[in-house]
């Protein structure tokens, strides 16, 4: 059982926000900042069974940027 997942969050070109699992085929996007957490529950609950659920859920945000030289 594992006690912890790790998403990765990216702004989405379209806006809102697309996430993904760190070492699970688990994606998930929304429209606004705070919808993101109810949408990464309901993915977890979807994808692993109740007794295999993990206590913690940890968002890494990713955020690529360029600067002009």
């Amino acid at each position: 059982m594992i006690n912890e997942i790790i998403f990765t969050v990216n702004e989405s070109l379209d806006g809102g926000y697309e996430a993904q699992a760190v070492g699970h085929s688990i994606f998930t996007e929304c429209d606004d900042y705070n919808e993101l957490p109810d949408m990464l529950r309901e993915a977890v609950k979807c994808h692993f069974d109740e007794n295999e659920l993990p206590s913690l859920i940890r968002i890494h945000f990713v955020r690529d940027e360029v600067i002009a030289v």
